[in-house]
């Protein structure tokens, strides 16, 4: 972190929908003190990961500035977000930019593709040094591994999925981001298309420095490409370090069962994964400590009374669960502490080799950054 800024910060951050004196309705609590730090000495990927309404799309919006936290604070580069002047909001909303879900919801069918291309380079008067747009827009585009030829001119309709989204991921890269949130990028586009819109934000991060938050509900995609990974479950952080750690050997028991889920393409082997009661099923008691606990087939009677800390119980990752209660306490609440801090090159996507999981290896599938992952020719 230069002169010990960080990037970006997020410090005790909580978020509650509904709720107030003219509203009836049951107030939700989306996100619930989360502390994370993205740090400005080296480019990292790290995964937010947890299954819908775990508040990974919350907490996108509110990286972006598009909410405002209920408690806490979101800070870029040492300034708070709600409270930035006019050129520091400029400023943010060129260096932090997303890459949403829906390739095709971020088109105007009316406009040509180009469209959203040249927007930004107006936005920002990013076409300096005599540098014509076009020419920007074009160096983007190949960057993501899209013929420009083939490209510019066309309606949105006529490009394919992978295609809209790899544009997506040009119109970030126009703007020379610090951060890019991919909330959910390959979630709606082919399997087969994966690989190279994955292999396209590595080399953004690989590259070009950029660091990558990537919201993902897809633990598979984690593991290839992060170096780090958040579980949220409701909210709250439910484990939180090294991807490998955390995938490969989960502590939390939220975090086992999304592992235990992954399908096996075997047909020969049967599903092992465990029943859960359903999140609006009703409980058999209320917990007023661990959000998991009425899930949990593992739940210990402090676990309904008391919120756990975080337990480190490894180097490099935490769980906030009391199983571990004999591991020493993470004194800070903010969870990146534990992120492996040694100056490792991103991995790159590589074929995956033989699991007794099926869908995930059973030796890491990741080389160095000097290598070349797979979708990396256009």
């Amino acid at each position: 972190m230069a002169d010990g800024v960080p990037l970006l910060e997020l410090r005790a951050v909580s978020k509650v929908y509904g709720g107030g004196l003219l509203k009836k309705r049951e107030s939700v609590v989306a996100l619930d003190g989360l502390s994370f730090t993205l740090g400005d000495e080296r480019p990292t990927i790290t995964a937010i990961a947890g299954e819908s309404g775990s508040g990974k799309t919350t907490l996108a919006h509110l990286l972006l500035g598009h909410l405002s936290p209920t408690a806490g604070q979101v800070l870029y580069r040492g300034r708070d977000v709600t409270a930035m002047s006019g050129r520091e909001r400029l400023q943010f909303r060129r260096e932090v930019q997303p890459i949403f879900q829906d390739p095709f919801a971020a088109f105007n069918p009316f406009y040509r593709v180009d469209h959203v291309l040249t927007s930004p380079i107006k936005a920002f008067g990013l076409a300096e040094n005599g540098r014509s747009p076009r020419t920007l827009i074009e160096e983007a585009l190949e960057m993501v591994g899209l013929r420009p030829a083939e490209t510019l001119g066309r309606y949105p309709h006529q490009l394919s999925g992978g295609q809209r989204q790899r544009i997506m991921v040009a119109r970030a890269l126009l703007c020379r981001p610090r951060v890019i949130l991919a909330d959910e990028p390959v979630s709606m586009v082919d399997a087969s298309l994966r690989a190279t819109i994955l292999a396209s934000l590595q080399r953004l991060n690989r590259d070009l420095g950029i660091s990558i938050i990537y919201i993902t509900h897809d633990l598979t995609t984690a593991y290839q490409i992060c170096e780090n990974i958040i579980v949220l479950y409701r909210g709250c952080v439910a484990e939180a370090g090294s991807v490998e750690q955390v995938i490969q050997a989960p502590k939390h028991p939220y975090t086992r069962l999304l592992v235990a889920s992954i399908p096996v393409p075997d047909r020969r082997r049967r599903w092992t994964g465990e029943d859960l009661p359903e999140l609006d099923s009703p409980a058999p008691k209320v917990s007023t400590g661990c959000a998991f606990a009425p899930r949990c087939p593992s739940a210990l009677e402090i676990c309904w009374q008391q919120r756990p800390p975080y337990f480190r119980t490894d180097e490099h990752r935490v769980a906030a669960c009391f199983l571990y209660q004999d591991s020493p306490i993470l004194v800070s609440t903010d969870v990146a502490e534990v992120f492996p801090s040694a100056a490792l090159a991103a991995p790159a996507i590589v074929p995956p080799s033989p699991s007794p999981w099926g869908g995930m290896p059973a030796q890491p599938m990741r080389a160095m950054r000097s290598g070349q992952g797979v979708g990396d020719s256009s």
